[in-house]
């Protein structure tokens, strides 16, 4: 018996097609990546690397932020704890000195891991271990010094970032000076903002916390950062490296407070995300929304331990490969 012919079939005689040579294309021979050769300099990396992808937008960042530089419009960066405690301090210290970063802004922990690193010479204990003694955050020092420091930075009407910078200036022995982001900040005259989530960090349990004094120099750092965001108008950049909640929260209230405050402005700015993992807040508050209208944001994701640096490094060959 013969199946009945319920299965029609396309017949792909009549199918069209277009010549390979009008077909738009995404990816051409010229944008392949090099291996190296004769020339082993880091710009020579830089020019290797393939014009695809990613690749495509860490060369976009750069460029944006070495415009910026050049323009003297600002560059923001915001900051996690994590770039903190990775060891990259140096290469942002370095930006800073070069007048390429124009603002910090960090959440608490990055706040308390460089205090900690410049005060002690040490940071990020075992949370696990701490926990379990009840021990976890509950070093003396960190939390009375910086609690302290807040206290008098409300009865002197300064930022919580400004109390912490000039703590650690006045501090009778630095462990490691050179490292501190706060210190050279404030010694540099860049603003440094710290923005601190109540109930969030080590030093808000300490017996010397004082939630008016958190809450007056973290406000006043906000308001700051707000006042910051003007400068990022007509092709400056703001970067979010290692912040998944806090600072993409702050960067949208500050920014909507620039807004309001300047006709619609800050617009034609450049945005980045540079985390090891793709979150919903940096993506909508840092990459999506605040360029809705103008401007460009970007999605970078790799190990803040190499990313980082490596973004530092080519900022700098951009703006020194200008004046060779």
């Amino acid at each position: 018996m013969t199946a009945p012919d319920v299965y029609g079939e396309a017949n792909l005689a009549n199918v069209r097609t277009v010549p390979v040579a009008v077909r738009p294309n995404k990816v051409s021979a010229r944008d392949f990546a090099h291996p190296p050769n004769g020339d082993h300099s880091f710009g020579a990396f830089l020019n290797a690397l393939p014009d695809v992808l990613v690749a495509r937008d860490f060369r976009a960042v750069v460029s944006a932020i070495a415009h910026a530089a050049r323009r003297e419009r600002g560059v923001v960066v915001m900051l996690g704890g994590h770039i903190v405690k990775t060891g990259l301090a140096p290469v942002l210290i370095d930006l800073l000195r070069r007048r390429v970063i124009t603002h910090v802004a960090m959440n608490g922990s990055a706040a308390i891991h460089d205090f900690e690193i410049a005060r002690f010479g040490a940071t990020s204990e075992d949370v696990a271990a701490g926990l379990e003694r009840g021990t976890f955050g509950m070093a003396h020092e960190t939390g009375s010094e910086m609690n302290a420091a807040f206290v008098r930075g409300m009865r002197e009407q300064r930022g919580m970032g400004e109390a912490l910078g000039l703590a650690l200036d006045e501090a009778p022995h630095l462990a490691n000076p050179e490292l501190s982001l706060m210190l050279h900040a404030r010694r540099l005259g860049v603003p440094v903002t710290v923005h601190a989530a109540l109930g969030a960090e080590i030093i808000h349990q300490h017996p010397a916390a004082n939630g008016a004094a958190i809450g007056d120099t973290s406000h006043r750092d906000f308001r700051r950062l707000a006042h910051s965001l003007v400068s990022i108008d007509d092709g400056g950049v703001v970067l979010n490296l290692g912040s998944a909640v806090i600072m993409p929260e702050v960067f949208l209230k500050a920014l909507t407070i620039a807004r309001n405050l300047d006709d619609g402005k800050p617009q034609h700015f450049t945005t980045v995300d540079l985390d090891m993992q793709r979150h919903y807040r940096p993506r909508v508050n840092v990459v999506q929304r605040p360029t809705l209208q103008s401007g460009k944001g970007y999605e970078i994701t790799g190990h803040h331990e190499i990313m980082v640096p490596l973004l530092a490094w080519a900022v700098v060959e951009a703006l020194e490969g200008e004046t060779r």
